[in-house]
């Protein structure tokens, strides 16, 4: 059975006839009846009854037109949405919240400027979300920071981030200059939820250590991260690049440690089983084109 067999099967219906159906729909009479014949042999039911020259429709003959119309109607739908997609070309990006902050907004501008024609939408989570979403087909490409453990992705390196600890201007340690881990002991701590690269990361380095922090504010969100940490609430780590306008303002205040460097590499994602289209070859132009990796 197929939807061919169901444009048969309703033509029919609404014309009351083979005659007038094969008419309607540019085929033989004996193409006509030979579908309808398939139909009932697939099912083991009549459809129809003839009588006085006329076509009717049998108990089971209505209950199949009542969904032949539906199914009929949801598969042209499905075509006008699927012609329509193709049209109207789109991409996914899922990006981490560091290159959701910093970075996207200046890809997406290259990305107007070079393929105006393809609709691009964002998602922006941490980085453990995003190497999900790949996965699951739900983002085409992620651009994330830190380490993706899926052996099911082809990374390629983007550009490099830096991983600091911060404070506010106020804050005891912001006159200190450079500052040792021992210094770090005991400090009130504020920091992203789990899955975050920047606390995987940094904290390991804390953990590798033997230092203690005292975790006072658990936040999702950077810019609740930020104010916590220009209002004095604690320390907290951090792109670099995402405290820029703070740092040039004077609200926040890097702390640089003697002897530790935490750099890290912000990554193109994509499944390696998944389909490179055109437009995902111009986005990783777009990414060569900006930072110059790849």
């Amino acid at each position: 059975m197929t939807i061919r067999h169901l444009k048969i099967f309703t033509v029919v219906a609404d014309e009351g006839g083979m005659s007038k159906a094969a008419k309607k729909l540019y085929v033989s009479q004996p193409t006509v009846s030979q579908a309808i014949a398939e139909l009932e042999k697939y099912y083991g039911v009549r459809l129809f009854e003839r009588l006085s020259q006329k076509l009717y429709l049998t108990r089971e003959g209505e209950l199949m037109l009542s969904y032949s119309r539906h199914i009929l109607d949801s598969f042209e739908q499905m075509e006008e949405a699927v012609y329509h997609a193709a049209r109207k070309p789109s991409l996914r990006i899922g990006c981490s919240v560091s290159v959701g902050t910093c970075l996207i907004n200046d890809i997406l501008d290259e990305a107007k400027e070079r393929i105006p024609e393809c609709e691009i939408n964002v998602l922006v989570e941490n980085s453990a979300d995003i190497e999900q979403a790949i996965l699951n087909n739900e983002v085409d490409l992620g651009i994330v920071e830190g380490i993706l453990k899926s052996r099911d992705l082809n990374i390629t390196p983007v550009c490099e981030d830096e991983l600091v600890i911060v404070c506010g201007k106020n804050h005891r340690l912001s006159p200190k200059g450079k500052i040792t881990l021992d210094m770090l002991e005991g400090q009130d701590y504020i920091s992203r939820e789990i899955g975050s690269a920047e606390r995987n990361q940094i904290e390991k380095i804390f953990e590798e250590k033997g230092i203690h922090l005292n975790r006072v504010f658990y936040s999702t969100n950077t810019e609740a991260i930020k104010n916590a940490v220009i209002r004095g609430r604690g320390i907290a780590v951090f792109s670099k690049m995402v405290i820029e306008r703070e740092c040039r303002d004077g609200e926040i205040v890097i702390l640089p440690l003697e002897g530790v460097e935490a750099t890290r590499k912000i990554n193109l994602a994509i499944h390696k089983k998944k389909y490179v289209s055109d437009h995902i070859r111009i986005l990783q132009d777009i990414l060569r084109y900006l930072y110059g990796n790849g």
